[in-house]
């Protein structure tokens, strides 16, 4: 009895009527970002991002009725209670580190057994959710938020990873955290059923950064500025989507960080980066990805602002995601 043309229902994600038990695909909302080195406030984005979602009118060009995609939003608010205490540790020792002082290894050990149990319990409740055959995706939350989802999927798939970003988050421990949102990549592969990590909009990154993607032969970067010239190039977006999407296997998993996009779209996000892709852009390459063939097996929207129009921007991404991997799964369906 839905209609999606009334008024959405408040509190509820895109102001879908669908219960937890209903959902086809569920979002883990994770309020964490202990570990940033920039600006903080990634951890307020889910409860922002779920305010604004039912803002949205859901028709699409592309899909037919997506709003038969149900979906809900876990009620378990992961990390929230915790958060800001290991965020003011985390804050003396990146403080430390940065005025050459002598960094209290102990406050890095409190964070990384927060961080840790946070990997924990979101690995466990997304395996409780797949038992239900239920698709699993997080929001963030800073860019460590998916690590439990990522290797919840491990134990079940081998998969590639197609990840939207400014950085290439290939640090290990950055800081001394082990679950630094610089290093969610570096931690991803450390499971060998990720079979391919391929990024795209990268436009900062280190030394240690590339020394690993020369040695490592799972990676594969298309850089900001590389897909900038091959536009002025005449090379159309549509052909290096085509290239980006050659090097993925059959089964994905779409890591979106919001940095990725121009930062017109998310001014507010954690560690934001002249440059990257338009919305429709990003968009664009999800569902080139989907008409493939290929499945999308879970994803993540991280990094978002603790402003309105940031979470306005990721609850559009949000929903575009979730209902491609609808489609991917057979669900819904393109027109």
């Amino acid at each position: 009895m839905y209609n999606p043309s009334q008024p959405a229902k408040k509190g509820t994600i895109f102001g879908l009527p669908y219960s937890l038990e209903e959902a086809d695909l569920v979002f883990l909302p994770v309020h964490l970002d202990a570990t940033v080195s920039y600006s903080d406030g990634t951890a307020k984005a889910p409860s922002m991002i779920l305010t604004e979602s039912s803002q949205l009118d859901l028709s699409l060009i592309s899909i037919e009725k997506p709003w038969r995609m149900k979906m809900a939003m876990h009620p378990k608010i992961v990390a929230k209670s915790q958060n800001e205490i290991h965020r003011g540790r985390a804050k003396n020792v990146i403080t430390a580190i940065e005025s050459g002082k002598k960094v209290d290894h102990e406050q890095v050990s409190y964070v990384n057994e927060f961080c840790q149990n946070v990997v924990d319990e979101i690995e466990e409740l997304s395996k409780s959710l797949m038992r239900l055959g239920k698709l699993v995706a997080v929001v963030g939350g800073d860019h460590s938020s998916p690590l439990g989802l990522i290797n919840a999927l491990a134990s079940e798939h081998n998969f590639g990873i197609l990840q939207i970003d400014a950085h290439m988050d290939l640090r290990k421990a950055y800081e001394g955290f082990t679950h630094s949102h610089a290093s969610i990549m570096f931690n991803a592969l450390q499971n060998d059923q990720v079979k391919k990590l391929t990024q795209v909009g990268i436009r900062d990154f280190c030394e240690e950064e590339e020394e690993l993607i020369s040695s490592e032969e799972r990676i594969s970067v298309f850089f900001d500025e590389s897909i900038y010239h091959d536009k002025q190039d005449g090379i159309k977006w549509k052909d290096q989507c085509a290239e980006i999407i050659n090097t993925l296997p059959d089964k994905v998993y779409i890591s979106f960080d919001v940095d990725g996009l121009d930062p017109s779209l998310c001014p507010r996000t954690g560690t934001p980066v002249p440059g990257g892709l338009q919305f429709n852009e990003s968009i664009y390459l999800i569902e080139q990805v989907v008409r493939s063939g290929r499945k999308i097996i879970g994803f993540d929207v991280c990094e978002t602002g603790n402003h309105v129009w940031d979470a306005n921007v990721s609850s559009r991404i949000l929903y575009r995601l979730a209902t491609l991997s609808g489609v991917s799964s057979g669900l819904i369906r393109f027109n």
